[in-house]
């Protein structure tokens, strides 16, 4: 070790002991508005921003504009043929706050159709990484790549109105959503099919093309608008979305934004939870020799696990305090399309044992699944199993609501995000420990 790094090792232990202290012993002590525990920990709780989009309510979880998940997909105009609706119209919803009709629907469809086609050069720069990169390092960089095409940065060097922003933001939300589908399937096929590329078709809706480029049969085209629909926003306090509404407040354009909030989406603790659950299920089948289990039996290694001091993946949840409706929307469709995958069945047990057990715990604030506790089970059934691409589909659907908020962002003229940081000498004066 060198000794910069010896002495930087020694002032990190030192100041370790401080703010493990200031968390514990004075978290509850103010610190002018918010508490010395949400100035070190993350800023949880700490209501601070502003959005339309999106609500999530501790009961009913997210409201879309005001609408729950099982009324959203009640009411939004179904795709021909298809359980599901279409992703366009989520779009409308997410854009306006209003239910569109069928004829608005097909209107925004015909727009989204106009704009996919992605550039050339977008392409070779994927295929100029190597072999080995990681899928989301290839999404963010192929939007990033993009941004020459940004028309909020040409509007804004050419000189604009600021009450205009939103116009050159809009149309930089509707060019890039419209080719997400493609540029997604194409890592997909480059990394895991041998470069196998197929071309998109233009007769299809946004999750029927993406299906389609992907190269998995119905009904996989209703998955994918199920999973982009319930993957759009989640309020503006996640990483992903606090990334992408950060970045757009310097008036970086979209594009730099969306590309920022993939790489936030990419982290363990955000964006990989759906493939962590689904690699623990499946260990968890593999320690009972792939056999399907009794109650008894998966209730005793529920115990186990939490008694070894493990935590059950896919359950609880910061807010929600009962069952995540985007767990329920999935699991209605597992049900019906696949109710004897051999993982399902695991899921679907766990789904009965796990909250009478952590309620009888009393550890767990929400002893319910979240979304993750389901997602990835779906696509492993069609056929999708490389668990590091998961979250490029997550990165799709979240990009319609960070791009929805970003252009509100514009239209209303929020300024550049600059909180307030303080010392940790500070916060001990604060907390009376320093004079």
């Amino acid at each position: 070790m060198s000794a910069l790094k010896e002495k930087l090792f020694e002032k990190i232990q030192a100041h370790r002991s401080r703010t493990t202290r200031l968390a514990k012993e004075y978290g509850n002590v103010h610190l002018g508005d918010v508490t010395i525990a949400q100035a070190i920990g993350g800023m949880r709780g700490v209501k601070c921003l502003v959005t339309d989009i999106s609500y999530l309510d501790p009961m009913e979880g997210i409201r879309f504009r005001g609408y729950t998940i099982p009324e959203a997909l009640e009411k939004l105009p179904k795709v021909p043929g298809a359980e599901m609706p279409y992703v366009e119209g989520h779009v409308y919803l997410l854009l306006t706050g209003d239910v569109p009709t069928a004829k608005e629907v097909e209107e925004l469809a015909g727009e989204f159709k106009k704009r996919q086609h992605v550039p050339q050069y977008v392409f070779d720069v994927l295929k100029a990484m190597p072999g080995d990169t990681h899928p989301m390092t290839m999404f963010a960089t192929a939007v990033l790549a993009m941004q020459r095409e940004s028309v909020f940065a040409k509007r804004y060097a050419e000189g604009m109105s600021k009450m205009d922003y939103w116009d050159p933001a809009y149309e930089d939300m509707l060019n890039m959503l419209a080719k997400m589908p493609q540029i997604g399937a194409y890592i997909y096929r480059l990394k895991y099919r041998n470069g196998d590329i197929i071309a998109p078709d233009t007769n299809l809706d946004f999750g029927g093309n993406f299906a389609h480029m992907i190269g998995i049969d119905k009904p996989y085209d209703d998955v994918a608008r199920l999973y982009f629909i319930l993957h759009s926003d989640h309020e503006s306090g996640n990483v992903s979305a606090h990334t992408g509404h950060l970045i757009a407040s310097a008036l970086s354009d979209p594009y730099y934004a969306i590309s920022g909030m993939l790489d936030g989406l990419a982290g363990p603790l955000h964006g990989l939870a759906n493939q962590e659950v689904l690699r623990w299920i499946q260990g968890v089948m593999k320690k009972m020799g792939g056999k399907e289990p009794t109650e008894e039996e998966m209730k005793k290694f529920v115990w186990d696990t939490l008694n070894s001091g493990q935590v059950i993946p896919g359950y609880g949840h910061a807010v929600l305090r009962r069952t995540d409706p985007r767990y329920k929307a999935q699991r209605d469709f597992c049900l019906k399309h696949l109710p004897d995958d051999p993982i399902f069945k695991y899921v679907d047990m766990l789904y009965k044992v796990v909250p009478p057990i952590l309620r009888e715990q009393g550890k767990a604030k929400n002893p319910w699944p979240n979304v993750d506790a389901q997602s990835g089970v779906i696509q492993w059934h069609y056929g999708l199993k490389e668990y590091d691409y998961y979250t490029v589909l997550f990165g799709i659907g979240r990009s319609i609501g960070v791009l929805s908020n970003i252009t509100w962002d514009r239209a209303l003229g929020y300024p550049i995000e600059r909180p307030k940081s303080v010392t940790t000498d500070m916060l001990e004066e604060v907390a009376g420990i320093k004079k």
